[in-house]
């Protein structure tokens, strides 16, 4: 029995850019040519073509199917290479459709990691985007602590005015904003005293951390909230700084 390139593709149930694609790969022998140059396919290339589309059918790369065919190849450790690929994608695809599903289910923005979808819309543009650098920093720990911290604080009139803070944002402004924030700051320290040394809870290290958020702050606040963050992180220290007095001073002048 001959059947022609068509034909034979029909049988195997793929294409015949697909015969000639592995007739270029070395995978399919050429086979014989009628009198009139139409090649006759014969059942040894229907199986050797039905054996390269089962392959297929299961991930095999073509490079791997060539060698599965030389007799001196023992498949069994490329299909176990196969299938713990396989197995990977498997779980990337299973935590795919989980975070999807928080996603619809919160109608959260695809930015954020999914866990944030229930506090996603009581963010604003500089917590949303300092959110999406957390997930990249810390480990799934601290980000469950991080959301928790913004489920038990919602927004506030002064939050909305910490955002909206302008640059030359008077001193007596600034220093008001950082006494509300001072006792909201101390009160997650005390509940999450990883955040005294958050180094540990990175899944970047603790220099890459420090590095990043100092970037990311600078370039997500302007100076003025700056200060209100410096400010506030003075109160809760319990200190003073000589310099920002006198500022204060000058400006009260």
């Amino acid at each position: 029995m001959a059947w022609s390139t068509r034909q034979i593709a029909d049988l195997a149930g793929t294409t015949v850019n697909a015969v000639r694609h592995y007739h270029e790969a070395g995978l399919l022998e050429e086979p014989e040519r009628r009198s009139n140059g139409y090649k006759q396919y014969g059942v040894p290339h229907l199986v050797r073509l039905l054996q390269i589309r089962r392959l297929r059918e299961l991930g095999v790369p073509l490079a791997e199917i060539e060698a599965m065919g030389r007799a001196d190849k023992d498949p069994a450790e490329a299909l176990r290479v196969l299938d713990a690929e396989l197995e990977a994608t498997i779980e990337r695809l299973q935590r795919a459709r989980a975070e999807l599903a928080l996603i619809l289910r919160d109608r959260a923005p695809i930015d954020l990691p999914a866990t944030f979808g229930s506090v996603s819309r009581h963010l604003s543009e500089q917590d949303r985007s300092l959110v999406t650098i957390y997930s990249q920093l810390y480990d799934e720990s601290a980000l469950s602590d991080l959301r928790e911290m913004l489920d038990e604080n919602p927004r506030t009139d002064a939050d909305d005015e910490f955002d909206n803070l302008p640059a030359d944002a008077d001193a007596a402004t600034k220093q008001r904003l950082a006494e509300y924030f001072a006792p909201q700051i101390r009160q997650h320290l005390d509940k999450y005293p990883w955040l005294t040394d958050p180094g540990p809870r990175s899944t970047k290290g603790a220099a890459t951390l420090e590095q990043t958020m100092v970037a990311a702050l600078r370039e997500v606040y302007n100076l003025a909230q700056l200060d209100v963050l410096y400010r506030a992180d003075l109160i809760i220290k319990g200190m003073t700084d000589d310099r920002l007095e006198a500022a204060d001073e000058g400006t009260d002048r």
